[in-house]
């Protein structure tokens, strides 16, 4: 049997992150769940959860949303995000690609209103959601290349 891949999704926002994992054969994107914290530079208890759910998952590799600007120019979330990706990379020893993640969560939000989420609610799935998008947009390249 070939070696199952597994490559985690990551939507890395101020309070929450949005986790994805791929199919073992690298296919398709699920969402996994939401890590929430208190405060945005609270990352102790986020980053030891991405490391329990790399091991349970057996993930091979890390895909993080990178939220550029519409100019294509890096902003304060984007400097975050690539920090954030020092920090994964320290923890899991494993490769963390970065993903233009621009109109994810305008795209996330289409998909929960189109499948009828009430507007309260949608805020609860929509970083996990916009996860799925990253990670599918990651392994849709992958397959054509």
């Amino acid at each position: 049997m070939s070696e199952s891949i597994r490559i985690m999704g990551l939507d890395y926002g101020s309070k929450t992150v949005g986790v994805a994992i791929s199919d073992p054969l690298g296919l398709t994107a699920q969402g996994v769940e939401i890590i929430r914290r208190e405060q945005e530079n609270k990352l102790r208890r986020t980053l030891a959860r991405i490391e329990e759910l790399v091991s349970e998952y057996h993930v091979t590799e890390i895909v993080l949303g990178f939220p550029k600007n519409m100019n294509n120019s890096i902003g304060e979330r984007a400097e975050k995000s690539l920090e954030f990706r020092d920090m994964l990379v320290r923890r899991t020893q494993l490769p963390v690609n970065m993903w233009d993640e621009r109109l994810t969560t305008v795209e996330a939000n289409r998909t929960l209103i189109e499948s009828g989420v009430r507007r309260e609610n949608r805020k609860e799935y929509v970083d996990m959601i916009a996860a799925v998008y990253i990670l599918q947009g990651y392994l849709d390249r992958r397959l054509q290349s």
